[in-house]
């Protein structure tokens, strides 16, 4: 249901909030989220751009969070490289549906409803501090 893209910038900021408040350059965020790096630069770009992650060049530089963990929700982040999109007319463009969806595209729209919700109420601090249940998010090396 998600894309890749979605699921890539989801890592990197999981990554970032395990190692916040510090900067971490791409070539070990790709590694540690095992994202090709050619992608990774795309998304942080767009996590850039929505004022997620700050980045700075050269010696001491790297990728940060913009803003403390607790205040970044996962919608946020989901929403910047690839907003959810709701059912809100007819899919098929059938003029007799218009705005009343069908049961099938109703009952999507509930799913991506109630996707939005549990996603604005989840912070990437809360991704962290969730019993790992025999496994952390990400790679081993974290």
């Amino acid at each position: 249901m998600l894309s890749q893209t979605v699921e890539y910038a989801l890592r990197a900021m999981v990554q970032l909030t395990y190692v916040a408040p510090e900067a971490c350059s791409t070539d070990i965020l790709a590694q540690t989220t095992q994202v090709p790096r050619a992608y990774l630069s795309k998304v942080l770009q767009e996590l850039r751009k929505a004022g997620l992650v700050n980045s700075r060049r050269g010696i001491g530089g790297g990728v940060c969070l913009a803003r403390p963990a607790e205040d970044i929700s996962i919608l946020e982040v989901v929403n910047s490289v690839e907003p959810i999109r709701r059912i809100s007319t007819c899919p098929l463009g059938l003029p007799s549906h218009g705005k009343r969806l069908c049961p099938l595209h109703g009952k999507l729209d509930a799913a991506l409803a109630a996707l939005e919700t549990s996603f604005s109420e989840t912070t990437l601090a809360d991704i962290i501090a969730a019993p790992h249940r025999g496994s952390k998010p990400l790679c081993d090396s974290v």
